[in-house]
Formats: structure tokens, sequence, C-alpha cells
């Protein structure tokens, strides 16, 4: 989709702080954390939301999901983590291109 922000991103126009990146997914650090690690993870394929999930989409769901422990590990969140999808406006969805969110480790504001 010409317009979202994030298919910019993961069509390397858009500068991000990349995480990982595959064929199928890319994750990045979110530009406005909400706690001292906190990234997104995205497929490449434009879809807008959770409910847009069609039967074909199962793969892709699971290996967003099944990437985050690695990730947050990788980050350091050895301890924990929490994972979140926003789904349409009134669930909070501000870019409507599926993400995951991935973060933990306290208030990024902290210095430890």
């Amino acid at each position: 989709m010409s317009d979202c922000i994030f298919c910019k991103i993961a069509a390397g126009q858009l500068p991000s702080g990349k995480v990982y990146e595959d064929d199928d997914v890319l994750a990045f650090h979110d530009i406005h954390p909400f706690a001292r690690v906190h990234f997104l993870i995205i497929p490449k394929a434009h879809v807008a939301t959770l409910s847009d999930c069609l039967p074909e989409h199962q793969a892709l769901l699971g290996k967003m999901l099944l990437l985050a422990p690695r990730l947050a590990k990788e980050q350091g969140l050895d301890t924990g983590f929490k994972t979140l999808i926003n789904t349409g406006r009134g669930g909070g969805q501000e870019v409507f291109h599926i993400h995951v969110h991935v973060f933990g480790g306290g208030d990024p504001a902290r210095k430890s």
C-alpha cells in the first residue's frame, strides 16, 4: 500500500532501527518506546489489522509470534517481556499495518 509507513519501512524506503529481517517479516525499534526495550514485528506484506487476516495468514502470524521470544532475548529481555497487537481504532491501533509490539525492561526514562 503506497501510503502505509510500515510498507515503506519494509521496502527500505524509510530508515528504521532494524532488529531482524527475513523474506517475510521485519522487526525494528519503536520510535516512541513505552519500555526500555520496545520493538515491532511486522509482515512485509500489507495486512491492515488482525481482523483482516485470513486462513492463509496463519503461518505468517505464527512466525511473527514465535519470533518474539528469540528477539526479546537477543534484546536483553531474559526475564520476560510483553506482546501486544492493537486491532482497529477502538483497540488503539494507530498504524494500519498489523504489527506485534514486543516490550519490557521497565520505563525507557529509567537509567538502569
